[in-house]
């Protein structure tokens, strides 16, 4: 697998009480904020990683909400449906298949053989993302 970026992503009961430990009480640098700006997802600089704090959701059937407390790890790969193919080739539980979400990004869930719940995620060409001058 070609892993592009990474960062761990945090499934808080409270997102917005965790961010403002990530932000204000360890004060951390926030790198990149996304989403409404009344509920927005938070990614700070830790280090020579990323930690991101999703915004609250109301979407019952989304696999973040279904994850609360949990952690997980953030994969950008190149083509999400070519390791889709490839990874249920070789049998890795497939939690969600790939999906274009409401952010603009393709995203596919997976489980390592521990349960950690992995995002593989692929950046169109359009999404904003490609065009960030930083």
């Amino acid at each position: 697998m070609d892993i592009l970026s990474s960062r761990v992503l945090l499934q808080p009961s409270d997102p917005a009480r965790t961010q403002a430990f990530y932000r204000d009480t360890l004060g951390l640098a926030v790198y990149r904020e996304y989403g409404d700006p009344a509920n927005p997802g938070l990614v700070f600089f830790a280090g020579g990683g990323l930690i991101e704090v999703p915004p609250a959701r109301t979407e019952k059937a989304d696999t973040a909400a279904t994850m609360a407390g949990a952690a997980a790890l953030w994969f950008q790969v190149r083509d999400v449906a070519a390791e889709h193919a490839r990874l249920a080739g070789a049998g890795v539980p497939i939690v969600r298949p790939p999906a274009a979400e409401p952010w603009g990004l393709i995203e596919m869930w997976i489980a390592d053989p521990a349960g950690t719940r992995i995002v593989l995620v692929q950046v169109p060409d359009t999404h904003p993302l490609r065009r960030d001058p930083r």
